[in-house]
């Protein structure tokens, strides 16, 4: 009998209009798709369409009320792992994605995650390092980040191409996600 691959999530972390922020989750996502340890999906918090969190049980009950959050959740639920596709704005993340995240709590458990951060020079570090800790304090294990510096690898006419360097750098965050999934699967099991 064959196993399935574990789930793979790269997740659009901006919403706004005129971002650049599809095109490198794009270039992520075709490196994953070719890796051979998962089955990814990729997901645009655009289309999710979340609003500012509005659910009145604490998301640890996971008492849904809004067919919004319901739909995050099953999202979320079928992932092993994810990858984080997330811009630095004003030395610190976007308010898009942290409100995605606080809209579950379960959900995230135990399932590893990567950062791929863009910016300018700080290459999306900072908005990297804030969102950390709010990741770990829902029990998700770290793998790694690939760090992106716009002005030196910009996105052209809509497309984004990796450089060697971080085409290696997101090749090794692959690798650790994918040594690190099987055995959260188990844990969550």
């Amino acid at each position: 009998m064959a196993t399935s691959k574990p789930v793979l999530e790269v997740i659009i972390g901006s919403t706004r209009p005129g971002r650049v922020g599809g095109a490198i989750a794009q270039w992520f996502y075709e490196l994953a798709r070719a890796h051979e340890g998962f089955e990814s999906e990729l997901v645009d918090l655009a289309e999710v369409n979340l609003p500012l969190f509005d659910e009145p049980q604490h998301p640890s009950r996971q008492q849904y009320v809004h067919e919004h959050t319901k739909r995050w959740s099953e999202i979320v639920s079928r992932a092993d792992a994810l990858v984080f596709v997330i811009p630095e704005y004003n030395h610190s993340i976007n308010a898009a994605i942290k409100n995605a995240i606080d809209y579950l709590h379960v959900e995230w458990r135990y399932k590893p995650f990567g950062l791929v951060s863009y910016g300018g020079a700080s290459r999306g570090m900072r908005a990297a390092q804030v969102l950390k800790p709010s990741l770990v304090a829902l029990k998700m294990p770290y793998a790694g980040d690939v760090t992106i510096s716009l002005p030196i690898t910009p996105v052209v006419e809509g497309v984004f191409k990796g450089d060697e360097q971080l085409v290696k750098a997101a090749g090794v965050l692959l690798d650790e996600l994918a040594r690190l999934t099987p055995v959260f699967q188990a844990l969550r099991a």
